[in-house]
């Protein structure tokens, strides 16, 4: 597969209240965590090496396609700016793309957190909170195996449709890296649709060997 640039993200665009914590994965049905929704079928497996080097590994979906996200130099201040905006969120840097639109109208981001050792709720919450338009955050803590996870939900403003989204990521620590995973519905899309694929990466999570 072709690594993605900026300006392949230009064409997808990056789709994009009062905290709480809620209870661990498995017990909320209904709003906001749709514990009810199943993890898809694992058709594969991201990260570790290729095509996502990252230090951690988790399940595919079947029909979804995982490419990295490579920023490249800027060469001006716009330049710079476009970088900023598509590949950089809350201390966060984005490393690689799931995209499912052949079987579900969404995407699951991966990223990680630019300083060594953060906390995975810290990186979370700065990363949920620099989204401007996001409201009515929630956090809980939940495990994956061996593997201490933090996730949250909020509600994501679409200019298009002028409409509150529900969104979803999870964050978590290995050795002294912080990777969170966003699960994203495209513009028109029904954000639960998307929520099979993030369970399943949820569900799978290991520290790459």
């Amino acid at each position: 597969m072709g690594r993605r640039t900026i300006a392949a993200a230009l064409t997808i665009g990056l789709l994009a209240g009062c905290s709480g914590t809620g209870e661990g994965a498995g017990g909320a049905t209904g709003e906001p965590w749709h514990d009810e929704v199943a993890a898809a079928e694992s058709a594969g497996t991201v990260g570790g090496g290729a095509p996502c080097p990252l230090p951690v590994t988790f399940g595919l979906a079947d029909g979804w396609a995982a490419e990295p996200i490579e920023t490249p130099e800027p060469t001006d201040e716009l330049g710079d700016a476009v970088a900023e905006a598509l590949t950089r969120r809350g201390g966060s840097t984005v490393r690689c793309e799931l995209d499912g639109r052949a079987v579900a109208p969404g995407f699951l981001r991966v990223w990680t957190a630019d300083d060594a050792g953060v906390a995975a709720r810290q990186a979370l919450e700065t990363f949920v909170t620099a989204e401007s338009e996001s409201s009515g955050q929630q956090y809980r803590e939940t495990r994956a195996g061996n593997l201490d996870v933090v996730e949250a939900t909020w509600l994501s403003r679409r200019a298009l449709t002028d409409s509150d989204v529900r969104e979803w990521a999870l964050a978590v620590t290995v050795a002294d890296r912080t990777v969170l995973v966003e699960a994203s519905s495209t513009s028109l899309g029904e954000p639960l649709d998307v929520l099979p694929a993030y369970r399943l990466a949820r569900d799978t999570l290991v520290a790459a060997p």
